[in-house]
Parts: C-alpha cells; sequence; structure tokens
C-alpha cells in the first residue's frame, strides 16, 4: 500500500488551507489595529490624566460608582450627590443607570483606579472594530472590510469620548456592533444579547433599541421588529419612571431638559406628535446641530443615507437636539460615541447597496479607500490629532504645583477639590466638587489663577477661599494658583 494520498484526496485540502491562511492573515491585520487603536485612546487618556487635564466631572465620579461595586457595595457618587444636594450616600443609578459598570469591578480588585477605567474604555472602543470588520466583509469583502475597521478607529467621535475622561458611551459601540452583525448573519441570539446589554447601559438606551426595531421592520423582519420596539420602549418607561426613582431620582431624573416641551416623557411625546413640523424645525436649529449632523455622515462619506440602518442612530439625535442643553449638540464630549458604529455599518450596507447597482465599478473598495482617507485627514482636527503634538505630552507649566498640591492632602480624608484636580485625588480620598457651595469638608484644594467648573465667574473662585480663611481654615500651600486649605478638628 501506498503511504502517498491520490491527487484526488488531496486536491480538496489545497482550497481549505489556503482560506485558514487567508483567514489567519485577515486576522492579525485586524488584532494589530485593535491593540494599535487601544494604545492610543489609552495614550491619550492617560496624558490628560497624568498633566490634570481630566475633570472630576466625570472621571471622579465613575471611580466612586465603580469603585462602591469593587466593595460590594452601593455605586455611591458623593462628588454628584453633594453637587445634587442629595448627601454622601447618592446612588450612581438615580442620576444614570448605568449597572453595566460594574463589569469593571475586578480592575479594582487588582488595584486599579481611574487610570484602570481610561485604559477599560480604550480597550472596549477598539475591540468594536471587530463585529465592524466582520459586517463590512460579509458586505464588501475582507480589504475594504480592512479600510473601514480604520476609518471607524480613527472617527472623531471615538476620538472625542476616548479623550473626555471615562463615560458608560465606552460599552456601546462593541454591543450596538454586535447586535448590528449579528441579526445581519442571521444568528441572532448574541444580538438580543447585546441589546440587553445596551438597556443597562444608559436609561436612553431604549431609544436605541426602538430604531433598531424600526431598521427590522422596514427590512421585512416585522416579528422582530416590533418586539424591539414595544419591549426597548417598555424598558425605558420601566427604568425612567420605576427603577431610577428607587434609587432616588425623580420621575424625570436629575437632567430632564424638555421643559419647552413638556414636564414627563408622555407628555413630550403627546407635543412632538402634535406639532412634528416644530420638532423637526427644532432639530436643524441653531445651525450647530445641523454642522453635527454633517461631521456624523460625512466620515461615511454619506452613503449612511442610503441605509434604512440610520433609523437606529435617529432616536438618539431627536433625542439631543429637541433638549435645551446646548453641549449635546455640539461634536464635542462623548455623546456621538453612542451612535457612531451604527452609522459606520450603516455607511458600509449603503455602500454595499450602490455595488450592487453598479457591479462593476468598483464601488466598494472605491468607497472604503475614501472613508479611510476621510477619517484619516479628520484626525488633526479632533482629539487624536493632539497625539501629533509633542506639546500635548508636556502639559502647562502649572502641572508641577498641581502635583505638589495634592501631595499636601493626606490619605483617607473628604475633600473639596478644583475639578481638575479631582482625578488625582479619588484613588486615595472622597472627593467632592469645589465649588460656590461649601460642603464644610476638612481639606480643600482650590484653584484661583484658572477659571474651573463649575463657577459661573472667575471672580468667585477667590472669594470662595477668602470665605474658607475667614470661616477658621487655614492655608497650607500656595502656589502658581493652587491653594490647599485645612480646617484644623
Amino acid at each position: 500500500m501506498s503511504a502517498t494520498a491520490p491527487p484526488e484526496a488531496v486536491a480538496p485540502v489545497i482550497p481549505a488551507v489556503m482560506d485558514l491562511l487567508r483567514r489567519r492573515r485577515h486576522g492579525l491585520a485586524l488584532g494589530a489595529l485593535v491593540v494599535l487603536a487601544t494604545a492610543a485612546y489609552s495614550l491619550l487618556g492617560l496624558v490628560k490624566f497624568a498633566t490634570f487635564r481630566a475633570t472630576t466631572f466625570d472621571l471622579v465620579i465613575f471611580d466612586q460608582a465603580v469603585r462602591g461595586y469593587a466593595g460590594f457595595g452601593a455605586p455611591t457618587e458623593p462628588s454628584v450627590g453633594m453637587q445634587y444636594g442629595m448627601g454622601m450616600d447618592f446612588i450612581q443609578l438615580a442620576d444614570h443607570f448605568s449597572p453595566i459598570v460594574a463589569l469593571l469591578a475586578p480592575l479594582y480588585w487588582l488595584g486599579g483606579g481611574p487610570q484602570s477605567l481610561i485604559v477599560a474604555q480604550a480597550v472596549l472602543f477598539a475591540l468594536a472594530a471587530i463585529p465592524i470588520w466582520h459586517y463590512a466583509e460579509r458586505r464588501l469583502g475582507a480589504v475594504p472590510a480592512h479600510l473601514v475597521a480604520v476609518a471607524y478607529a480613527v472617527s472623531w467621535p471615538i476620538a472625542q469620548a476616548a479623550g473626555f475622561d471615562f463615560h458608560e458611551a465606552a460599552f456601546v459601540p462593541l454591543l450596538s456592533a454586535i447586535m448590528i452583525e449579528r441579526f445581519d448573519a442571521r444568528r441572532p441570539l448574541l444580538g438580543v444579547l447585546a441589546a440587553a446589554g445596551l438597556l443597562l447601559v444608559k436609561e436612553d438606551m431604549g431609544l436605541l433599541l426602538a430604531g433598531f426595531g424600526m431598521y427590522l421592520v422596514v427590512t421585512r423582519r416585522r416579528l422582530e421588529g416590533v418586539a424591539f420596539i414595544l419591549f426597548s420602549l417598555g424598558a425605558l418607561v420601566m427604568i425612567r419612571s420605576v427603577l431610577m426613582p428607587l434609587a432616588g431620582a425623580s420621575t424625570t431624573g436629575f437632567h430632564w431638559a424638555y421643559g419647552n416641551w413638556g414636564a414627563t416623557l408622555g407628555e413630550v411625546a403627546v407635543a412632538i406628535l402634535r406639532d412634528p413640523l416644530g420638532a423637526l424645525a427644532q432639530s436643524v436649529s441653531p445651525m450647530v446641530k445641523v454642522n453635527t449632523l454633517a461631521f456624523l455622515l460625512w466620515p461615511m462619506a454619506l452613503t449612511a443615507l442610503l441605509s434604512p440602518l440610520t433609523l437606529a442612530a435617529v432616536p438618539l439625535v431627536a433625542e439631543r437636539f429637541l433638549a435645551d442643553r446646548p453641549q449635546w449638540w455640539e461634536a464635542g464630549h462623548h455623546y456621538n460615541a453612542f451612535i457612531v458604529a451604527i452609522l459606520v455599518c450603516a455607511g458600509v450596507d449603503g455602500a454595499a447597496r450602490l455595488a450592487k447597482r453598479f457591479p462593476e465599478r468598483g464601488v466598494a473598495t472605491h468607497w472604503a479607500v475614501a472613508v479611510c482617507l476621510i477619517g484619516l485627514t479628520l484626525v488633526p482636527r479632533f482629539e487624536l490629532g493632539k497625539l501629533l503634538d509633542p506639546g500635548y505630552y508636556d502639559g502647562e507649566p502649572h502641572i508641577a504645583a498641581a502635583r505638589e498640591a495634592v501631595t499636601m492632602v493626606p490619605d483617607g480624608v473628604i475633600v473639596e477639590a478644583a475639578n481638575n484636580v479631582g482625578p488625582a485625588l479619588t484613588a486615595r480620598t472622597t472627593v467632592l466638587l469645589w465649588g460656590p457651595q461649601g460642603y464644610d469638608a476638612p481639606w480643600v484644594v482650590a484653584d484661583v489663577a484658572r477659571w474651573s467648573y463649575p463657577f459661573g465667574d472667575f471672580g468667585a473662585q477667590q472669594r470662595r477661599v477668602d470665605e474658607a480663611l475667614a470661616n477658621g481654615y487655614r492655608k497650607v500651600f500656595d502656589r502658581d494658583g493652587y491653594i490647599v486649605l485645612n480646617r484644623p478638628s
């Protein structure tokens, strides 16, 4: 008997081996992108932390909540509770319904702190490139999918979120991309689990799921779509009207911003149904809202407009644009990270539809190259561009004084700290936000040389220090505007 297999037995193995090698090559490329993106996002956030650009609102807020979970206790936020007049035992779930952050508690068992939250956020943002790649590979092919993954990784919504402390938004790109990709693959079980996870991210995630339900209905998956809509809206009402009030919030929460439409969710819904044109007009005025929409759609070369998947992003955009909070309308901060994965996948879907219409023109590859280049050209304009500036790593001259000031505060105490100082103290003290209202904490770290949130005017900061000195505090440090005060016991 010959030990050599006949050619007809070997032939079927060759394509399988080649496919395995091809898959491994693409997997290595995608893995390298995830690692590089994680490193870039981490560096951006950690440099801000080290140079006193991170803030008490919001990095300290989440550090306190996760620290509570890590100690198998309530996720209390003394910094927020005192700011709201609710006391030191204020529970994070009353502020924003984000129980998913409890998943980060093991980082604190290993000795982590606010820096570990920054790195965890970077990892979560970067991992979303994997389901996005699989979605794009199925629609456009492997090489265009890599370009789309790069476009996502350098996208400005992710850059802005990675450069602004830590937020619950870190979980949304990954979970929403998994949901979209798994439903597209007609294997919805993991997609449903991802959708359930989204409801644990923030109290308004039911709007995202309702939008995804509308997409399913439009794409003739009516039963699934209606189920998504009904369940997500029911969950939205349950979370806002029952669970958050149980934790200590009012029925509208602490961030109600729709007084021009109504005092409750129901009143707002009725008012919009009565005046849809007025709602539409408010959604595009003032012009900053139009600018934000343009920035959201342009990175995918506008092809998201060709996809019904864009419907999934509409409710969250409407929620922001109908509010009376200007900071919700802008391209800054972290708000657009909630919808970036949706819009990237919608852009892929739109490009795939174009490619089907013009099959012989290389639409998919050309489009993928274009969106990758667009993303790269936008990098200098947003937070990731700071990594290219050598001066970003040095910080301001006053940073040395800030570092010395925090060393004057002993471990285990309660301290009112300026917004940019709190993150450096939260791992070893209980930080409250230093502001116009004093909390009689035994230690205060003030900044009278630069404006500090939440003061309304710069002069009020010096007046607060003067009042504290008049009320028995003593000055133990004063350099470059940083003043450390202590009230003798």
